[in-house]
């Protein structure tokens, strides 16, 4: 039986460079933690401990002030049977269905106008740009007294016009249907800046070789711009969806939830029950019930892009 192999070792100077690496790593690591410790307990600080709190929260009877109570799932049945609950879903899902389709739509409209040589079009692109840079505060600000029935300026033109004044904030079955109007003035910009750029990424040669088979606008619209913006319209469902549904700094400058409650959404009928009528776990619960909301929304979104995603975007993934 041929002896056994003698046990490699290591030298005393192969040992010391080990050593030096090892402290070189942890010294590594260490500047490493106390660079992103700050960004750390920030994210636990003000996002993690939140959830986790609001989440427990949901579950009990507190007012903020004396010592909370179990409750378990109360709070949740009392979503299902509360008219004013199911109000202000009704308002948000109306709010969301009627804002998101036609900022989308009246965006790619303006990208497809300014997606041309014009002149002063930089300017035109600026201006159209400006109203989403402003603060939903301010814009509530402002179209609260443009649209005074009152005094407001907008009454005025109608008068001038000899038509009758509106309501408009102050009547229930148009407040809310402004509200989306003046969200549209706002947000639009948006839509049409990342369509713009999406426009401009179109390969010009596929424009060119539709053209050359006789592709109309409407053809070369339907069948080569739309399916190459697909990827930017389903960012935009997803991003306008989740605005609309959250949205609540306008309707709290402008109308409060009023009148009457028509156009009381989810954020702000949360708001509603922790600081006006301090029933913190109630709008606790009504909080998740709208995180559930907005997870489903964006599950549904992944799901039908995955589902649509063609083949050359496939092997580029």
């Amino acid at each position: 039986m041929p002896p056994l192999p003698a046990p490699l070792t290591l030298s005393d100077t192969e040992r010391d460079r080990l050593r030096a690496r090892r402290r070189g790593r942890r010294r590594e690591s260490a500047a490493a933690w106390a660079f992103i410790s700050p960004s750390v307990v920030v994210i636990l600080g003000l996002g993690v401990v939140p959830v986790v709190w609001s989440l427990l929260l949901s579950f009990k009877a507190d007012d903020l002030v004396t010592p909370s109570r179990w409750v378990g799932l109360d709070n949740y049945r009392a979503l299902g049977h509360d008219p004013h609950f199911s109000q202000a879903v009704g308002n948000t899902l109306v709010y969301t269905a009627l804002y998101v389709p036609l900022s989308m739509a009246l965006g790619l409209a303006l990208a497809l106008a300014l997606n041309r040589r014009i002149r002063l079009v930089g300017l035109y692109r600026t201006l159209i740009f400006v109203p989403f840079i402003i603060s939903d505060t301010a814009q509530g600000v402002l179209f609260s007294f443009i649209l005074d029935p009152q005094f407001g300026a907008a009454n005025s033109v109608l008068h001038a016009l000899h038509l009758s004044a509106q309501g408009f904030l102050t009547d229930p079955g148009q407040a809310l249907y402004v509200l989306v109007g003046i969200s549209l003035w706002s947000s639009t910009g948006l839509c049409v800046v990342i369509y713009l750029a999406a426009l401009q990424d179109v390969p010009p040669t596929l424009i060119e070789a539709a053209r050359l088979d006789g592709a109309g606008r409407r053809h070369l619209l339907r069948h080569v711009v739309l399916p190459a913006l697909t990827p930017v319209t389903v960012f935009l469902l997803l991003w306008q969806t989740v605005n609309a549904l959250q949205v609540f700094d306008l309707v709290y400058v402008t109308t409060k939830g009023g009148p009457i409650g028509s156009t009381t959404v989810v954020v702000y009928f949360v708001w509603q029950q922790a600081f006006q009528n301090f029933t913190a776990g109630y709008g606790a619960a009504a909080a998740y019930v709208l995180a559930v909301a907005l997870l489903v929304v964006a599950a549904a979104t992944r799901l039908t892009r995955r589902r649509g995603t063609t083949p050359v975007e496939g092997a580029a993934r």
